[in-house]
């Protein structure tokens, strides 16, 4: 009995642990393959006690007793056997295990104070029936109770505690030692029972174990480790249920991607465990977002990925998806220090930017992309215009990658003015292309799209070589300045192709200045100083162009060996103005205090030209200076002096020798 109580505790500890879990389900699957069983045996083992005692003892005690009982087995037999336990919650399971227990006990109660009650007619071979019965009756509830042990061994002690008892008062040795015999048959059956049940709780709690670590595996598979968001994996999947839940269907979702607008220069200035923190905060935000069904993820980087189900109108999506660039736009505590990343995003809706996953996120992609070009810190919405753009894109592209460049890529010249000096000292290369199959297509264009399409390395090599011929015939004082893309500056191999080719020119390095956009330097800043310091260690100058539109910080301009800083034309409309007049003046202030050279863009009325000069400006180009013309052209005019009427037109200022050589 004390094995019994040890095993019934830690059964018990066993139970407490799974009752509420799959444990009492599968209790309950298993016992209606055997319960119904049970019923049936007990009532077919009634049967024949009682037709053995049929003429013996009273018919209330060999009919009605045992046909009511009969009865009772059946319907719960039936109950059993259209059972459906798999729909059964842990604690209803739980419910029916205890009531089942409690009507196993009345009936076995019943059944042996039934027998004992029979055993008092007949003879020995009557009485001995009896004893069958009882003996049959516990092994048989032992087996088919194997999944309810609480049951299984109540009815045991009920069953061959009574029967025991009954045996001992007869004072019979036959029936003391069936009574001990079957009492000890009956021990060792319990004992099997309890460790049977133990392996089955085992083998449940093993299941239920490698279904927990499949599902946080599969959780961690589709979670960022970083924000705790889920991640590109699991947001492609919820983007393909979405549209396999709306094929067919009116339905409509939206999916925009976020991307922080200066992550990266935050992540340079303050290191990695900074950015981490950007990124965590970010994570943070977004997550308040979720819910209602919008799936919210960490694609990668800096780029995030949230799916709005159900959306009420564009109207609606456009509001979230700005609220969001909102809430990323508060500044994050670094410690001491804030930061404030911005942000930009791109909507496409589903149907109307495509049916299909990856049309779908190009095309939010491509509204990303026009967000960081025109619409920093908000959302735009792909629209029509932006389909007709993607379309006349991939015209250029095709154009691109088919076209004979060499025969069809020009070089035309705007020159740069030193108005110390009214000469010319440099002339910018600017390339033009005129297709075949689209007629002349723009610059900023066709580098945009050989960007995009992988050729703008051996676009820039070549126009870089076209260029270098073309200098070569310039006067000795004037240079050649050639602009180079954000990504050759990040590629190592063009870096060295370009070193190559402006040795093989002949050109004197110290007549070229190659200028990078801040976008470039933000790309890869540690890439953009070590291949800027390789370039210069050749003679090359470094110009920053366009500056002022960007957005990197002062530290970075601080930090880069530059030799030339050109304001960007944006400013020049404004230049009389308080605001413009401040801005040019600040800059040319950093140009001046860094010891480099500032260089006024877009010049385009004596004006402005006016205006600069009076605020420090030495060098200037624009449309008043010269028009972009092939070399030929440009060459024919610095070897000519200006008309008297240009002279005049150019305010006050005598610059008669405008276009005359530095050198000639």
């Amino acid at each position: 009995m004390r094995l019994i109580r040890g095993r019934r505790e830690l059964l018990s500890g066993i139970l407490s642990k799974y009752t509420d879990r799959d444990a009492c389900t599968c209790q309950l699957v298993e016992l209606q393959k055997q319960v119904p069983s049970l019923y049936a045996l007990l009532s077919v083992n009634a049967c024949a006690l009682a037709l053995t005692h049929y003429a013996l003892a009273p018919a209330w005690l060999t009919v009605a007793l045992p046909g009511g009982m009969i009865g009772l087995c059946a319907l719960r037999a039936v109950h059993w056997w259209r059972l459906r336990p798999q729909d059964i919650s842990g604690p209803e399971a739980l419910k029916r295990l205890r009531g089942t227990t409690i009507l196993t006990v009345l009936f076995s109660a019943f059944f042996v104070v039934w027998a004992m009650m029979l055993n008092g007619y007949g003879g020995p071979f009557e009485q001995g029936h009896v004893a069958i019965f009882v003996a049959i009756t516990v092994i048989a509830c032992i087996f088919c109770l194997t999944h309810l042990p609480a049951a299984a061994l109540l009815v045991t002690v009920i069953v061959i505690g009574g029967f025991s008892i009954h045996c001992f008062a007869t004072g019979n040795d036959v029936f003391i030692a069936i009574a001990l015999n079957t009492a000890f048959v009956a021990v060792v059956m319990v004992r099997i029972l309890v460790n049977n049940f133990l392996a089955f709780l085992q083998l449940i709690a093993s299941k239920a174990e490698a279904q927990r670590l499949s599902a946080e595996n599969e959780r961690l598979a589709h979670t960022d480790s970083l924000t705790g968001l889920p991640n590109r994996r699991y947001f492609f999947q919820r983007l393909d249920a979405l549209i396999a839940a709306a094929s067919g269907r009116p339905a409509a979702f939206a999916l925009a991607i976020f991307d922080l607008d200066r992550f990266k220069p935050i992540n340079d200035t303050f290191g990695h465990t900074a950015g981490d923190r950007v990124l965590e905060e970010t994570g943070r935000r977004l997550e308040a977002f979720a819910g209602g069904g919008v799936t919210i993820a960490r694609l990668g980087g800096d780029e995030f990925g949230v799916l709005i189900p159900a959306i009420a109108g564009p109207d609606a999506a456009v509001e979230l998806c700005n609220r969001i660039c909102a809430a990323l736009h508060a500044p994050i505590a670094l410690g001491e220090t804030q930061v404030v990343p911005g942000c930009s995003g791109g909507l496409a809706l589903y149907p109307c930017a495509g049916r299909a996953a990856d049309a779908l996120f190009d095309r939010a992609d491509y509204a990303l992309y026009h967000s960081k070009e025109r619409k920093r810190g908000m959302t735009t919405l792909f629209s029509q215009e932006h389909e007709d753009a993607i379309r006349a894109e991939r015209a250029v592209e095709t154009a691109l990658q088919s076209a004979d460049l060499a025969a069809e890529m020009e070089m035309h010249y705007q020159p740069i003015l030193d108005t110390a000096t009214d000469r010319i000292t440099t002339v910018e290369a600017l390339a033009r292309w005129t297709s075949p199959k689209l007629g002349r297509v723009p610059p900023d264009r066709f580098i945009a799209v050989a960007e995009r399409c992988g050729m703008i390395h051996s676009l820039t090599l070549l126009l870089l070589r076209k260029a270098l011929a073309d200098a070569v015939r310039l006067p000795a004082g004037v240079g050649l300045s050639f602009n180079l893309s954000s990504h050759d500056l990040a590629s190592p191999e063009t870096v060295l192709a370009i070193l190559a080719a402006v040795r093989q020119s002949g050109l004197d390095p110290r007549r070229i200045t190659l200028e990078l956009t801040e976008t470039a330097l933000m790309r890869d800043f540690e890439g953009a100083q070590q291949a800027i310091t390789l370039l210069r260690a050749l003679g090359i100058k470094i110009a920053l162009d366009d500056f002022g539109t960007g957005y990197s910080s002062l530290s970075y301009v601080h930090r880069l060996p530059l030799d030339r800083i050109k304001i960007d034309r944006g400013f020049m409309a404004d230049v009389e103005s308080d605001l413009g007049r401040s801005v040019v003046i600040t800059i040319l202030g950093l140009c001046g205090n860094l010891g480099v050279d500032g260089i006024a863009e877009g010049i385009e009325t004596a004006e402005q030209l006016s205006a600069v000069r009076r605020h420090g400006c030495r060098y200037v180009q624009g449309y008043l200076i010269g028009m972009p013309r092939p070399m030929t052209e440009l060459l024919d005019d610095l070897r000519m002096t200006a008309p008297a009427e240009r002279v005049s037109a150019l305010s006050g200022e005598a610059i008669a020798a405008v276009l005359r050589p530095a050198a000639s």
